[in-house]
């Protein structure tokens, strides 16, 4: 899950799937378990209602790795962060304190290296698989959850739509997203993502008057030659909806249409952004020659949807602060400023000494990313 200016950095047989294959190769085609189909329009090709947590369909992350910016929590497979209650998916935020005890952080070593394929570490870098605390370098003092069905399901084209309800929460950040399979043209983001929602949790965060907590919810594509080199900026969407009708006070769909021709999100069947691709694709879309003169387009020769042309699997977390860009340094919170300094070699221990004043906000699963559904049709 990225920052819209930082890296985002990031089975079975009994999977449901719905419908009957096409003899002729439709727009869409899918990967259950490794076999590849293709679909009839309107097919649905992935479904979970979520009358349980279905470790066929999803799998956990492993990582302290904090996403490439940071982040301040411990992603694992723990049912007090990720469960299912009246057939709704809760990704529920808890403090590690509450597992391991205050001084924990401080003065402990968490270890995620598993001995079995489902304990295994899932992303090392950033010391995501092993940290001890030490003074100011504290382990990460928020546990929570991401799953995602990278070994279950992957499709190319598509609509998607998830019914979920955003969390009440300073500093925390939901987010459902796809990423490729195959990182076909090469690193983060040369192979593209696509953020089909994003929100912030603060009830009271502000910036140039507005506000980006939880009024506010985004969509972004992530596209480029290489990390200094993102054309998101072209492809990134706000939608607002005021208190106190915000956006975390009920549950709304978010749907994507991925196509050959267009990308667009809807909020309850409402457009709320959409990119048009031309012959040029996304190299122009981008505006890469004029930015970057001489720079090669990695997808040259490729379908102008490239790199949106490959197999993408789905994410859903809900990730904690971060230092890369998502919390602007120039956002007002209210009544608490934000705990990290710009900057700051600590960030995550000046939140944890903070947490008299933010982990109040946390309103037991109010603090969830609630999913009632997430479902995948055919065009």
């Amino acid at each position: 899950m990225p920052s819209i200016t930082n890296l985002a950095v990031f089975v079975c047989a009994s999977l449901v799937f719905i419908g009957t294959v096409n003899a002729d190769k439709s727009l869409t085609t899918s990967k259950t378990n490794g076999v590849r189909r293709s679909h009839m329009a309107g097919e649905l090709i992935f479904s979970d209602e979520f009358d349980q947590l279905d470790f066929d369909k999803w799998q956990h992350e492993l990582t302290m790795s904090g996403g490439g910016n940071w982040e301040f929590q411990v992603y694992w497979n723990n049912r007090s962060n990720s469960f299912v209650k009246d057939s709704i998916l809760h990704l529920k935020p808890t403090l590690i304190a509450d597992r391991f005890g205050e001084d924990f952080v401080r003065t402990g070593v968490l270890s995620l290296w598993g001995g079995t394929p489902a304990d295994y570490c899932t992303q090392n870098d950033y010391y995501g698989c092993e940290r001890a605390g030490a003074g100011n370098n504290i382990i990460n003092p928020v546990a929570s959850a991401r799953l995602r069905t990278v070994k279950s399901f992957a499709f190319t084209y598509g609509t998607v739509e998830i019914r979920a309800k955003t969390p009440t929460g300073d500093w925390l950040w939901p987010a459902m997203w796809l990423l490729p399979e195959n990182q076909e043209f090469g690193q983060w983001p040369s192979s593209g993502e696509i953020d089909l929602m994003e929100s912030r949790g603060n009830r009271d965060l502000t910036l140039n008057g507005n506000n980006i907590g939880v009024e506010q919810v985004s969509h972004t594509l992530h596209y480029g030659v290489d990390y200094f080199m993102n054309g998101f900026e072209n492809a990134h969407f706000e939608s607002q909806r005021a208190a106190p009708n915000s956006w975390n006070m009920d549950f709304h769909v978010y749907k994507l249409d991925w196509t050959p021709d267009f990308i667009a999100w809807y909020i309850d069947d409402v457009e709320t952004g959409r990119i048009n691709i031309g012959d040029g694709g996304f190299w122009d879309i981008g505006e890469f020659e004029a930015k970057f003169p001489g720079v090669a387009n990695p997808w040259a020769g490729e379908h102008k949807s490239a790199p949106f042309n490959k197999d993408f699997y789905i994410i859903l977390n809900n990730a904690v602060g971060g230092t890369g860009g998502y919390w602007p340094d120039a956002a007002v919170n209210g009544p608490y400023p934000r705990p990290w300094a710009p900057g700051s070699d600590h960030a995550s221990g000046e939140f944890w000494d903070a947490k008299d004043s933010w982990y109040p906000t946390w309103d037991g699963e109010n603090a969830a990313l609630q999913v009632d559904y997430v479902r995948v049709y055919a065009l």
